[in-house]
């Protein structure tokens, strides 16, 4: 067992599998006391594709990607028992972040069971494949309900205790889509954007307090990955991406356990000016974002407003060189 999160009290959201899992076993591992927390103990079957769908894959197709559901499957009991049998400390709470009432709830509870808050790790997300034209209403606000209503809803109530102490970490994953993205999930994209938006907000207003806020976006083998995987393969007239898009198979993907390192270092005295910031994280690899900026400007220096003429002359400069990023070789 480490050191580096000794004494200190973490609830890391979406902590039943894939990277919410591997972070709250390493945080556990650095001597924090864990909240786990997923929605519920019984794993949902996937919501990317429908039944009709999956039937389309070949026997051995289905059968291979419902063996990599079931060795990723967990919740937030299976972890936190985990957590235990391994020496370390941690409470289970099953619960919907995504409502302001039980995210005041999962709070208390662990104020309750630990008498403090120093790390919040919001990690639970969704998503679901469709164009801007097709998507339904309950997938734009199943997706969203998560990130970033969820994320903002247990800082809301976390955010207090941390600021009584003078001492907070907060970490939330985003995702690249944030850009926009090859992948038809336009409600992802948007979800991720907002986690951005509330991250960079959070970190502003909190750091007086010592409190940092983070985002990273992850590459890591998850459900999630064999949900893609799996969309590649299956036959459908829905569209799912863009023509063009890379593929990675699940095997080709680095677990998620490669990222918590870095994860857990954000988590420590040592990087507490490291704040309002967004890392991409692979494997070996961690990249920090750029802060957007303006590019170009053009100004007119005179009290009367542009008129459409001037305009059409001036704009010339401004998009010199310009390239759409929906140019399909230019989508990131």
């Amino acid at each position: 067992m480490g050191k580096l999160l000794e004494g200190k009290v973490a609830i890391v959201t979406g902590s039943g599998q894939g990277v919410g899992r591997a972070l709250a076993l390493k945080y556990a591992s650095e001597g924090a006391t864990v909240i786990t927390n997923n929605r519920k103990k019984a794993m949902s079957d996937t919501k990317q594709l429908t039944p009709e769908e999956i039937a389309t894959l070949s026997e051995a197709d289905r059968k291979a990607v419902a063996e990599k559901y079931a060795r990723l499957s967990g919740n937030a009991e299976t972890t936190a028992n985990q957590i235990i049998a391994e020496g370390g400390k941690a409470y289970p709470f099953f619960g919907d972040i995504g409502n302001f009432d039980t995210a005041k709830d999962i709070v208390a509870f662990t104020v309750e069971k630990c008498g403090k808050v120093d790390i919040v790790a919001n990690v639970a997300g969704a998503f679901g494949f469709g164009s801007v034209t097709e998507i339904s209403e309950e997938t734009w606000d199943r997706v969203n309900t998560v990130k970033p209503k969820g994320y903002f809803n247990i800082i809301h109530f976390a955010a207090p205790y941390m600021m009584e102490q003078k001492w907070g970490r907060i970490i939330n994953c985003t995702s690249r889509a944030f850009l926009g993205d090859w992948i038809l999930h336009p409600e992802y994209c948007a979800a991720n954007a907002g986690v951005v938006g509330l991250t960079r907000a959070v970190a502003i207003e909190l750091y007086p307090y010592n409190i940092t806020c983070n985002a990273f976006s992850p590459f890591a083998a998850t459900r999630a990955s064999v949900d893609l995987e799996a969309a590649n393969l299956v036959k459908s007239d829905r569209k799912k991406a863009m023509a063009g898009l890379p593929n990675f198979t699940f095997e080709q993907t680095p677990p998620p356990e490669a990222i918590t390192p870095f994860l857990t270092y954000l988590c420590t005295d040592a990087a507490a000016k490291v704040s309002g910031s967004v890392f991409s994280l692979a494997g070996n690899s961690i990249a920090l974002y750029s802060e957007p900026v303006e590019q170009k400007s053009i100004s007119k220096f005179s009290p009367e407003f542009w008129t459409q003429e001037e305009l059409e002359m001036a704009s010339r400069s401004l998009f010199a060189g310009y390239k759409s990023l929906a140019e399909p070789d230019n989508v990131h």
